[in-house]
């Protein structure tokens, strides 16, 4: 069909409230909730129909009648449902089954007039575009090659400097390569290398500007990175910012190839829909990173839905940085009385001398999110503490920082230093990260000790540290308003220990 040309609507500056956007891909369609147009959007309802739109595409040229019937009926209900929830713009994106079959206009027609909202059918090029840019609000600092492989056709966009580069559409889904090979994993093979050395993407063609990393988007590739998680009893079950090499990625390929329908289907998480396209999802992403020479994968649970949201922001709030606007909004949810997180940041400044700009992000937004927990039971905040950041759908940040972040708040909230909660993460953090980790939460919880959340209190305390004498110091005020006794020194002492201090006294 030829693509309908609808412009993308514009970010309203007016606009309050959440948002919609409901993605009709080839294999599944998704209703995804935002909490508005804000970097760091929270995901308010995120719901998946796997109805396969384009099953059967590559032969009869049109969409799957069983799976019209379900998207049917299930854009309708999204559509309502998204107006019984105050949603007041809802986006409809199709993408390859739509655009492709000769019945894609006539299935929009008919959508646009059930669910009384215009549907916008994207071409190749402003796929991949939207795909990349969710990748960059995910990660901003993102270099390499971006990948989308969605049930009809795969994506790549080139990713430098914060910004999208030349992109390419190829018909690598695994629904049109299992049609048109039958399951011949040979075949499929040979067609997939074809069609990357054709499109001058091979590195023995065209090296791409900087290749190092590629970035998964899409639902069979996630459910590979989950197979991996689980094989290699990898204890953080988070897919975006999940790091594999190449050679585990050709491995993973060469299992999953070799497993009968019945293996396959034992694998628990994975649905039934999915589990089939696995073989073919895993052979492209293998043939992809030998191509290309990407040597490591960094998986991306951001795509499509989340670049459209970015692509409506405004300049100003796009280049906001997106993991400390997140830990800045879970901080203002959770603040007793005011916001912590600056007057901690200037207060544990002396522990961190010397320290790079990435570390200085990191220890803010840990200082952002040091009390989130307290209204939780004393006896579970630091384990409820942990758990909490280890899972919040958090961009920005790879694995590493996410358990920093997580380590750190579990110190706040009194969690020992090789506590049983925190021990199978601890492992994925080098040991000099680890302390500092320690370090920063037990000045944390001193902190929170001696100004009782406040941060007018605290500011009339202070820390002094000498890293060449190895003495720590600290003052408080003289107006009582700050306790002293045992509690503090306690927390202070804890302090000093994990600063290996010669001298440590309370003044005041």
């Amino acid at each position: 069909m030829a693509v309908v040309s609808v412009p993308a609507p514009g970010a309203d500056p007016a606009h309050v409230g959440p948002v919609a956007v409901i993605d009709v891909g080839s294999n599944s369609i998704r209703l995804v909730v935002f909490s508005g147009l804000e970097r760091g959007a929270s995901t308010l309802f995120n719901e998946k129909v796997l109805c396969g739109l384009g099953r059967g595409l590559a032969g009869s040229g049109r969409l799957h009648p069983q799976g019209v019937e379900m998207a049917r009926q299930n854009l309708v209900r999204f559509t309502r449902l998204a107006k019984a929830m105050g949603v007041r713009r809802i986006d409809l994106l199709a993408t390859a089954a739509v655009r492709e079959a000769t019945d894609g206009s006539a299935f929009v027609a008919e959508i646009e007039d059930l669910c009384g909202q215009p549907v916008r059918v994207l071409d190749g090029i402003e796929e991949a575009r939207l795909s990349a840019l969710g990748v960059l609000a995910g990660f901003p600092a993102a270099r390499g090659v971006m990948g989308d492989l969605g049930g009809g056709s795969l994506e790549l966009v080139e990713l430098a400097d914060g910004d999208a580069g030349r992109s390419t559409t190829l018909r690598l889904g695994p629904f049109s390569l299992m049609e048109r090979f039958a399951g011949d994993l040979p075949a499929m093979r040979a067609e997939i290398d074809a069609q990357l050395a054709a499109s001058g993407w091979a590195r023995d063609t065209a090296p791409a500007a900087d290749a190092a990393t590629f970035y998964p988007v899409g639902g069979a590739w996630r459910s590979l990175a989950r197979i991996h998680m689980q094989q290699s009893g990898y204890p953080l079950h988070v897919v975006h910012g999940y790091p594999m090499r190449r050679s585990q990625m050709n491995e993973l390929s060469q299992v999953i190839s070799r497993l009968s329908h019945r293996s396959l289907a034992g694998i628990e998480g994975i649905t039934r829909p999915r589990l089939e396209t696995l073989p073919a999802a895993a052979l492209v992403l293998s043939r992809v990173l030998r191509a290309l020479d990407c040597r490591k994968v960094v998986f991306s649970a951001f795509g499509l839905r989340e670049g459209h949201l970015f692509d409506l922001l405004s300049a100003t709030e796009r280049a906001r940085d997106p993991l400390l606007a997140v830990a800045t909004d879970i901080a203002a949810r959770a603040a007793r009385f005011d916001m912590m997180g600056d007057d901690l940041l200037t207060w544990t400044d002396c522990l961190f001398v010397g320290e790079s700009a990435a570390q200085r992000r990191l220890r803010s937004a840990a200082c952002l999110l040091s009390d989130v927990a307290w209204r939780e039971h004393p006896d579970y905040r630091a384990g409820q503490a942990l758990l909490r950041i280890l899972h919040y759908p958090m961009s920005g940040i790879d694995h590493d920082e996410r358990v920093f972040l997580a380590v750190t708040v579990y110190a706040r909230y009194g969690g020992a230093a090789e506590g049983r909660e925190a021990l199978p993460y601890l492992g994925l953090l080098e040991p000099d990260v680890a302390r500092r980790a320690r370090v920063l939460g037990l000045a944390q919880r001193l902190a929170y000790r001696v100004s009782g959340a406040t941060g007018a209190v605290l500011k009339r305390s202070a820390l002094e540290f000498d890293s060449t004498a190895r003495t720590l110091r600290l003052i408080l005020p003289s107006d009582g308003s700050a306790p002293g006794g045992e509690a503090v020194q306690r927390r202070f002492t804890a302090l000093a220990e994990a600063l290996d201090v010669r001298q440590a006294v309370v003044e005041g």
